[in-house]
């Protein structure tokens, strides 16, 4: 297998293909680890359709960490209504109000860092890292576990365990050097829209 040239061809693909979210940054627009943050803890758990809309209006009424961690969580759990999954807003909540205090109001950039967070879980502090950040992280989630059983032809596993171990240590192989957060994402937007469960949309 020549890990680079997966990497390459995936990032080509995204550079044609990648998705218009508000999240992202766009031309040469500064990608801000803020909304990166907010984008992952809604996206568990809830489709990015569904996301969009509560996104936007998320970042016009806490359009940074400081408005976050001083808002009365009241207002947040009430907007927060519809998308379910309430502890995410309270963890969203807790973790700005540590942010702001203990890191200057900036999101950290070290994983183990943001692992000690409310909320945030190896595969979001994996995303933050490369997206955010753009540092070597292996971002492994279902869709991205989906893509690497089929390049490398795995039969759906006995154990679960067992499985996703292989999978992360295949995975971590083709982490480009460069454009760590493009890779992570070409990876999503590849599971969601082409290397989907049923009926892949390949040739």
């Amino acid at each position: 297998m020549d890990y680079n040239n997966f990497s390459k061809s995936v990032l080509k693909w995204y550079n044609l293909n990648k998705r218009d979210l508000p999240w992202r940054y766009k031309g040469n627009s500064k990608k801000d680890p803020y909304k990166i943050w907010v984008s992952e803890i809604m996206l568990q758990q809830t489709t990015v359709t569904a996301v969009i809309p509560y996104f936007k209006k998320f970042i016009t009424l806490w359009p940074n960490i400081e408005k976050l961690s001083s808002a009365d969580i009241n207002e947040i759990l009430d907007f927060w209504s519809g998308l379910g999954y309430y502890r995410r807003a309270k963890n969203l909540h807790e973790t700005a109000k540590i942010i702001s205090s203990k890191y200057y109001g900036l999101v950290p950039n070290n994983k183990e860092v943001l692992l000690t967070l409310p909320g945030i879980g190896d595969y979001t502090a994996s995303a933050i890292v490369a997206i955010a950040f753009d540092l070597n992280a292996n971002v492994v989630d279902g869709n991205i576990e989906r893509i690497f059983s089929r390049l490398y032809k795995i039969e759906e596993p006995r154990d679960l365990s067992s499985f996703r171990n292989v999978i992360r240590t295949l995975s971590n192989h083709h982490v480009p050097s460069k454009r760590n957060g493009d890779y992570a994402q070409a990876l999503m937007d590849l599971g969601s829209r082409i290397c989907i469960p049923k009926a892949p949309r390949c040739n």
